[in-house]
């Protein structure tokens, strides 16, 4: 289904959008900023739906049986059309002069509205934006423009003076946790673990509860957690090759590591592991709780997070991690 109470959590972006829908004031571009996996594209989907739609109920949700409807749920609605891009990191000039700019003249074929939806906005070059603009300038009124982005600073001053921005918030735990365990049936251990590493993010929540690597990985770097004051530079060596082998984010990977650390601090600040996350690892929590102090912990957090700036910054992977597992190791 694609209706605005399947939306959890960000009450104001849907009830904005049920009342410029009721309203009928419907601005001509519109930005959803928010994280990987948030669930941009589920309400560009779902308000794309709603604006095409022959029979809306009374909340303005899509039906889900007129014709636009049924087009929409197969992704073959012709005035709904979804930006591509060849090149992986870069959304260039031609693809906006191609795809938008030469299009949008054509009226739509069936609808009332000519809908593109362009996901990963931050990746429009410059001039990319710049042909945009042009586009943003005047479109006719039966266009639509939605860019979804996850870093919306990417964007030109122009560009956002010409736009409603949505800006995506963190789901409560609470809500994340009750889809997980409702909705999806995913026990409450795990749940809690995958809570723990969304960080609000519904779409990372549900990708962590279904993949069967995200366990491996976590199991793998917990076994390297409890091994790692006995191992040798080689054994880092070959960990952090098989660490660069990992289809999932390396960050993930380090929240792994993170959440661990802070499990150790807060049961060696209470003594209580009650609300730790790794709660069925209780045993090696105390004992790196006894060994390490409080300033040792903390500087391994804090080196985590240097972690990932450094990658975020494409520092050397194996250099990166070589130096972060020596931190851990000497404190």
């Amino acid at each position: 289904m694609a209706i605005f109470s399947d939306i959890i959590g960000q009450e104001p972006i849907k009830k904005y959008l049920e009342n410029i829908l009721k309203e009928k004031k419907i601005s001509h571009a519109y930005i959803i900023n928010g994280e990987r996996s948030a669930g941009k594209e589920f309400i560009a989907h779902t308000f794309a739906m709603a604006l095409e739609c022959e029979n809306p109920d009374e909340n303005y949700n899509p039906c889900h049986k007129c014709h636009s409807c049924k087009q929409a749920l197969s992704y073959n609605q012709p005035d709904i059309i979804r930006i591509t891009h060849e090149k992986p990191n870069t959304i260039g000039v031609d693809d906006i002069r191609e795809q938008i700019n030469s299009d949008i003249r054509i009226k739509p074929y069936n609808s009332e509205y000519k809908i593109y939806i362009m996901n990963e906005g931050e990746k429009m070059t410059v001039a990319a934006q710049n042909a945009l603009l042009k586009t943003l300038e005047e479109p006719p009124a039966y266009a639509i423009i939605i860019i979804l982005t996850t870093n919306v600073n990417t964007l030109l001053p122009t560009i956002l003076s010409r736009c409603i921005v949505l800006n995506m918030k963190p789901v409560s735990d609470e809500l994340v946790k009750s889809f997980l365990t409702k909705t999806l049936e995913i026990p409450d251990y795990k749940a809690d673990i995958c809570v723990a590493f969304a960080r609000g993010n519904i779409g990372k929540a549900r990708i962590l509860a279904s993949s069967e690597e995200f366990d491996n990985i976590r199991q793998e770097a917990i076994t390297l957690l409890k091994n790692i004051y006995e191992m040798e530079i080689a054994d880092l060596i070959t960990a952090i090759k098989k660490i660069s082998e990992y289809k999932l984010d390396v960050n993930d990977y380090l929240d792994i590591l993170s959440i661990w650390y802070r499990d150790v601090l807060l049961f060696k600040a209470t003594n209580d592991a009650n609300h730790l996350i790794f709660k069925d690892e209780i045993q090696y929590i105390k004992k790196v709780a006894d060994k390490s102090g409080y300033d040792g912990i903390e500087t391994i957090i804090e080196a985590l997070e240097k972690a990932k700036n450094r990658l975020n910054a494409n520092v050397n992977f194996d250099l990166t991690l070589e130096m972060l597992f020596l931190t851990i190791k000497e404190n």
